[in-house]
């Protein structure tokens, strides 16, 4: 019996890695599970797990699938840290598992061919290799109400007015359906109160929406009686803003809001990558300048995070450099455009005919937003 114990301990230790066999930090043999949404690979260990195992944020780290597929040498961070289309092991506050991704890129499940039955094992290349980065954009938020002075704050909720926007036209949000931050039934409150009378929905398809009203929690009546009236568009868009795929979602979701007038919110999960690069479209078709769009999208960091540029600057100007203004380029398409002094208006309509956008669904849009 003594010696099946000892060889059991032995074996956890060959599989897992762990620090106090006084083994260098290693994950080994881990399930993989697609997620699809984020185009990312779960490795099915917990964060809280794998961080026993002495890997800390800011770690360079290897990620070697069982079909051949390696991540030579990537960063391990809590947030996504990394420029667009750049590789990262990642433990985001919420998720059930570590996960490895390509930041606003491909499919990382496509682009390493990898099945259910692979396996993935993950060894520390060299410790605190990328510290300075995780310390300098590390960034949290709370779930719960009482941390955040206003419904509007937590929700991330707000009526968007810049350029020639009509005031309650265009809003705003986190979910109001999935509820896996707390915040839908404050989201659907919102709404209630401001009568929007469709939802463009970025992250989520019919099926996702289904499996959120029949859930527990579920506590979005408004939310409900839109979508059971058909004016909940789900367009369920991954975050690769360079893809085809994303801008022919655009498209199709920008048709339909061009049908009939009427208020509107712009939601993904959070209200903050999804709907932050879809507000920024808009807002720019619309006449914003570079000054009102950037107001605006940092917004989310000051109800977030209490991030401003008062507040924290480097943070701030991080933010604003690797998030916004990369979205902005990847509208306007030319990196010798500087997009601050730029006709905004001019690329985004160019953007969303490339899209598929008709120009008369074009104008018609302009006129739900502004009227005019």
């Amino acid at each position: 019996m003594k010696k099946k114990i000892i060889c059991v301990l032995i074996a956890l230790c060959l599989c897992i890695g762990l620090a106090a066999c006084g083994k260098t930090p290693a994950a080994k043999g881990l399930e993989l599970i697609h997620e699809p949404e984020f185009g990312g690979i779960y490795l099915k260990m917990t964060i809280d797990d794998f961080n026993k195992l002495g890997f800390k944020y800011g770690d360079g780290v290897k990620v070697e699938f069982s079909n051949g597929y390696v991540l030579e040498d990537v960063p391990y961070y809590n947030g996504y840290y990394v420029d667009a289309g750049e590789p990262l092991l990642i433990a985001y506050p919420g998720y059930d598992y570590i996960k490895a991704a390509v930041n606003y890129g491909d499919d990382l499940w496509v682009t390493a061919d990898v099945k259910e039955t692979d396996t993935a094992s993950v060894t520390l290349v060299k410790a605190g290799e990328y510290k300075n980065v995780q310390e300098a954009r590390d960034i949290s938020y709370y779930d719960e109400r009482e941390k955040y002075t206003t419904d509007e704050e937590f929700a991330n909720f707000r009526c968007v007015t810049v350029g020639d926007i009509k005031d309650g036209v265009m809003y705003r949000s986190a979910s109001p359906c999935d509820n896996q931050h707390n915040r839908a039934s404050y989201v659907d409150d919102l709404i209630g109160k401001a009568r929007v009378s469709r939802i463009l929905n970025l992250s989520d398809n019919e099926k996702k929406i289904e499996g959120y009203i029949s859930a527990e929690d579920f506590d979005s009546p408004y939310f409900l009686s839109l979508y059971k009236a058909g004016n909940v568009i789900p367009l369920s868009m991954s975050m690769n803003y360079n893809a085809d795929d994303f801008k022919a979602k655009i498209a199709e979701g920008f048709t339909e809001l061009a049908e009939e007038d009427g208020s509107f919110l712009v939601h993904c999960t959070e209200g903050k990558d999804r709907t932050g690069f879809v507000c920024m479209l808009l807002e720019a078709l619309c006449g914003a300048s570079y000054e009102e769009i950037v107001d605006d999208y940092m917004i989310t960091y000051d109800n977030y995070y209490k991030i401003t540029e008062k507040s924290d600057k480097t943070k701030y100007d991080t933010i604003l450099d690797k998030n916004l203004v990369a979205m902005i380029k990847a509208v306007v398409g030319d990196s010798s455009v500087d997009v601050t002094k730029a006709d905004l208006s001019a690329y985004a309509r160019n953007y969303l005919l490339d899209a598929g956008m008709k120009e008369g669904d074009i104008d018609a849009l302009i006129k739900v937003l502004t009227g005019k």
